[in-house]
């Protein structure tokens, strides 16, 4: 069992620590859970402990799509009528979907009220959980309404993860090996030699506790993303974009890992193409990246509606598309502007995307 602390929340390592939710006396306690932890994982955590005994179920479908402000007045309406107060405690049980909306509704419901996150998926205990951002999609746009804000507790139990599926998993790796390409060359080293020798990556407490301290150093920093914390955006301009993509103009899902690999193959492009790195550090990224990740169809007269999306990007600044991009392998910068031909041309040849 392992514990991270920083100045705003503990993150607890091991289903040991359900005990740490027993500490204070709340009026209401309510667990928001959508269609799929409610049948998977909400059983197993009240088993775990009886603090929420006497609890509230807050219950909305899954899925990327309903990351928006309808569901948030679903939540709130439920709220309401539950006599929620400022002495309420709000559960969010799930993977990252829940963990940004469920802390996105708390903390403007009645000018805030407290939450925890237990993360459910790979992806939400390495990454969404980690971090106080909460937010919703709008008008097309990934996580475009939101604010900073930090849960009271987070329980880490990589025991949730026997309820995923492999490609649920696959999606969660991909901020593993950002993670590595950022800030961990020993990490990078280690997850480059396991995919290629096809060697089982255990997802234990290690591995998820050495991603999560990763981020948290950095947070810890920078908790409201000013300057260093912006590496943490390795693979997404281009991946979130990707990701909008094919939920609002495709219709088609494509899972968050998967948008966010694509982007970091395509950003890792443009970081040779700026000199930045060299062409064998771009091969090896995309000979990594490309054994797990299948290549992606996209229509060529819609390369302007992709770019629209990175337009759209929380880190441009005076209209101005900045991304952050390798130095070298395990080290990132931030705030570099690039121009929008060299981003159309890293969609075009970063050769896990078919143009049709």
């Amino acid at each position: 069992m392992k514990i991270l602390k920083n100045p705003y929340y503990g993150i607890y390592f091991g289903d040991k620590f359900y005990k740490k939710l027993k500490k204070k006396k709340k009026s209401i306690k309510i667990i928001l859970v959508d269609s799929l932890t409610k049948k998977y994982c909400l059983h197993y955590f009240l088993y775990k402990t009886d603090f929420f005994k006497k609890k509230k179920i807050i219950k909305i479908s899954s899925g990327e799509k309903k990351k928006n402000i309808e569901t948030c007045q679903i939540i709130w309406k439920k709220l309401i009528k539950m006599n929620a107060d400022r002495n309420s405690l709000f559960l969010n049980l799930g993977g990252g979907v829940i963990t940004d909306m469920g802390a996105f509704a708390c903390s403007v419901f009645k000018r805030g009220i407290n939450f925890i996150n237990i993360p459910t998926t790979l992806l939400s205990m390495i990454d969404a959980s980690i971090g106080g951002k909460t937010g919703i999609n709008f008008f097309s746009l990934k996580n475009e309404i939101g604010l900073f804000n930090f849960p009271k507790q987070i329980i880490i139990d990589n025991n949730l993860l026997k309820t995923l599926s492999f490609p649920e998993m696959k999606s969660g790796l991909s901020e593993i090996i950002k993670y590595g390409l950022i800030s961990d060359i020993n990490l990078w080293n280690f997850l480059k030699k396991s995919i290629f020798f096809k060697k089982k990556i255990k997802y234990d407490n290690n591995i998820i506790y050495q991603s999560i301290k990763i981020k948290n150093s950095i947070i810890d920093k920078d908790p409201i993303e000013k300057g260093l914390r912006k590496i943490l955006n390795f693979g997404h301009t281009i991946g979130h974009a990707i990701e909008s993509y094919f939920i609002f103009n495709l219709k088609k899902k494509i899972s968050h890992g998967h948008s966010i690999a694509i982007g970091m193959i395509c950003e890792s492009w443009i970081s040779y193409k700026m000199n930045m790195i060299k062409k064998k550090e771009f091969k090896e990224i995309y000979n990594v990246l490309s054994k797990i990740y299948s290549k992606i169809e996209i229509y060529n007269k819609d390369i302007e509606k992709i770019i629209y999306f990175i337009k759209h990007d929380k880190k441009n600044e005076n209209k101005k598309i900045k991304f952050s991009l390798i130095k070298k392998l395990g080290y990132c910068l931030s705030n570099i502007e690039v121009d929008n031909e060299l981003i159309k041309n890293s969609i075009k040849n970063s050769k896990i995307i078919n143009l049709i």
